[in-house]
């Protein structure tokens, strides 16, 4: 697209380095006002002001499909004059110029979208009749670039924008916990606009966030601290520790909560240590420790924030943890694949096993082996799943040595790295460890979205303590309702043994269908008495099978494929062997105390009558995020919720607020 006005002088303008141009003489001019509304600029265009123009040119280039920016401003004869001339230029126009690189400093390696572009619009200021005025001395329209659809243009920086009413809505929205994309959808069912048309984006939004956040660290530190302590007045059971560094700065905290210690004494044989994530808002890693409660549901142990994730600061925080624990170590933890926590874990957990998390290895794949491998991409990582599931290590490391010959993997780093880390990650080398069923891909995604929920709303580092502790809280009524609804199923018998019937008494609904899957498997198994165990294997197949080793006189019975030892769930070969050997119970011993009907006090029960008013509203926070997520799925939704959110707040409004209430909403007002 071109279009170019003006003289010889202006084509020698296109640098934007001219300081000359071409001074049009009235009688080459338009003399009304109302040309400004003319759809393309012209050399002798009037407007009452320089902003006047610059407003028409962002239109008009808006409708061609790019941007423009104030590029250089000119005072006549540079004394006393003031502005005289100004220059807009494409948003594309000149060249980043290249930074001389400093050691000290990291460099940000982004690409400039700068290209040299020569389109600009030129005007100059005039005086007729005593009354000033701007007019049109030099137009270009010639780029160097493609011009972007309607549909793109309205991406470019210069036309988003956060009016300050959507400002407080993003602000009000950070404080009830949502996300920054549930806010998104939210706001444009508010607005009635397709997803994607709202006048600013996730990033702004982002950007919007983190210009609330930008206080002093030191500050932050020091309310963060002054929190802690409030907290732990209100409730003795709450526990946190702190380090300083050499210059008396916070260092690294963490904490837990009452529930949190009750939960981690009886689901603590296996943890997830998460420290992959960030508070984005302070440049901070976030540690989590995560586990599974007897109904299979997330729960959560403590968090910990560290200044740098280095051997020393990991050690802290384990040692912490562990403090916060009465000393008691898991028996497993899964992590990232992180040399210094490994080695840090080695230090303070010795008695404890270490594996890394599946679901973190293979979230990185399609980076490592989608190029490498191209259209066999999928073959390959079926056959990893395979070998990820064998129960022998010979077969394992046999299967592995085809598996990179066939794919021709030898020389790749990743696959180098995944076997020298083995023992690790593959279950062949897990199984005779307990992990509560939290390597398979539906706990890896629960635990994630538990995660995420601490991670919405990041408005202020002492407020994200209160923030995990809504969300923990939350978390405990969540999980008492599904708690009782489960308990409220009606148990289906599915075998009629009366090993079924028993365990349906004792364990949860959630441990007892993992065991009748293998009671019903069980029916398909022989069972054949050798010299010292037995030999279980499926009535189809002539050889091999587990073996089972089981001395009634004790109550004590395994079997080689250790799933006992892996989930606390008895497998199908050792209850064949006890079926057959006419006992009518599981012994007691394999009906663990983790997966038994047994409740665990909520962060509620053990908070005091005091903080009773703090609890509730704190509650009431969780329940807003809850309505506003699920509101914002439908425009039917969002109706039916304003409408009765304004019958309530009416409600609320008809009641007398007494002294004490005022003061209590105040404190905690504050608090929150």
């Amino acid at each position: 697209m071109m279009v170019l006005y003006g003289d010889s002088s202006d084509q020698r303008s296109l640098s934007l380095d001219d300081t000359s141009s071409t001074e049009e003489s009235p009688d080459q001019t338009r003399l009304s006002l109302e040309t400004t509304n003319d759809a393309v600029p012209y050399i002798g265009q009037r407007f009452p002001t320089h902003d006047a123009a610059y407003e028409f040119y962002a239109e008009f280039a808006r409708g061609c499909g790019f941007s423009i920016r104030r590029h250089r401003t000119e005072g006549k004869d540079g004394v006393g004059k003031g502005l005289t001339r100004r220059y807009f230029v494409c948003h594309r126009a000149g060249n980043t110029p290249v930074k001389a690189a400093n050691d000290n400093k990291p460099q940000r390696n982004r690409k400039s979208s700068r290209c040299g572009c020569q389109a600009y619009m030129r005007i100059s200021k005039t005086t007729d009749l005593g009354v000033p005025e701007w007019r049109v001395t030099g137009f270009m329209n010639h780029h160097n670039h493609e011009l972007l659809e309607p549909n793109q243009v309205r991406f470019l920086p210069a036309y988003r924008s956060i009016s300050d009413s959507d400002k407080s809505r993003i602000l009000m929205f950070a404080k009830t916990g949502i996300s920054v994309q549930q806010m998104m959808r939210l706001m444009e069912l508010e607005k009635g606009v397709e997803p994607g048309f709202l006048p600013f984006t996730e990033k702004d939004v982002r950007n919007l966030l983190q210009s609330f956040r930008k206080v002093d660290p030191e500050d932050e530190s020091i309310d963060l601290l002054r929190m802690c302590r409030s907290i732990k007045e209100k409730d003795p059971n709450f526990k946190y520790d702190f380090s300083l560094d050499s210059n008396n700065r916070l260092e690294n905290i963490a904490w837990s909560y009452a529930s949190s210690i009750q939960s981690y004494d009886v689901f603590g044989d296996a943890v997830v240590f998460d420290t992959t994530h960030r508070l984005t808002a302070f440049d901070m890693p976030l540690g989590i420790w995560v586990g599974v409660n007897n109904y299979g549901m997330p729960c959560f142990f403590g968090c910990v924030l560290l200044r740098e994730e280095t051997l020393r600061s990991y050690s802290w925080s384990l040692k912490a943890f562990l403090a916060f624990m009465n000393g008691k170590a898991p028996q497993t933890v899964l992590t990232d694949q992180n040399m210094c926590l490994k080695e840090a874990i080695n230090l303070e957990m010795p008695s404890t096993k270490h594996a890394l998390c599946i679901w973190l290895i293979v979230s990185k794949f399609p980076s490592w082996f989608n190029a490498v491998l191209g259209v066999r991409y999928n073959d390959w990582k079926a056959e990893f799943h395979r070998l990820y599931n064998l129960e022998s290590v010979e077969d394992f490391e046999l299967g592995w040595r085809d598996m990179v010959n066939s794919f021709g993997l030898h020389t790749n780093r990743h696959i180098a790295s995944l076997f020298a880390l083995r023992s690790l990650w593959a279950l062949p080398y897990l199984r005779s460890h307990v992990f509560a069923g939290m390597t398979t891909a539906g706990h890896s995604k629960s635990i994630n979205a538990f995660i995420q929920r601490f991670l919405s709303a990041q408005t202020r580092l002492a407020h994200f303590v209160e923030q995990v502790a809504v969300t923990v809280d939350f978390k405990d009524q969540a999980g008492e309702q599904q708690t009782m609804q489960q308990n409220l199923q009606n148990i289906c018998l599915k075998t009629g043994a009366p090993m079924e019937a028993h365990a349906a008494t004792v364990l949860t609904p959630f441990a007892f269908s993992k065991l009748q899957e293998q009671l019903v498997l069980a029916a398909h198994y022989a069972s054949f008495q050798t010299e010292d165990s037995f030999l279980v294997r499926h009535h189809t197949k002539l050889e091999g099978g587990r073996k089972v080793y089981w001395v009634p006189r004790e109550g004590i019975i395994s079997c080689s494929c250790h799933q006992f030892e892996f989930s606390g769930i008895l497998c199908r070969h050792a209850l064949r062997v006890l079926s057959t050997g006419n006992c009518f119970q599981i012994p007691d011993r394999y009906l663990p105390h983790r997966w038994r009907r047994i409740s665990t006090p909520s962060t509620k029960s053990l908070q005091n009558t005091h903080n009773d008013h703090t609890e509730r509203v704190q509650l009431l926070q969780s329940m807003v995020s809850t309505l506003v997520t699920e509101s914002a799925k439908s425009r039917e939704r969002l109706e039916i919720a304003t409408e009765n959110v304004s019958i309530l707040l009416s409600r609320i409004r008809e009641q007398p607020i007494c002294s004490q209430g005022v003061r209590e909403l105040s404190s905690n007002q504050r608090n929150i």
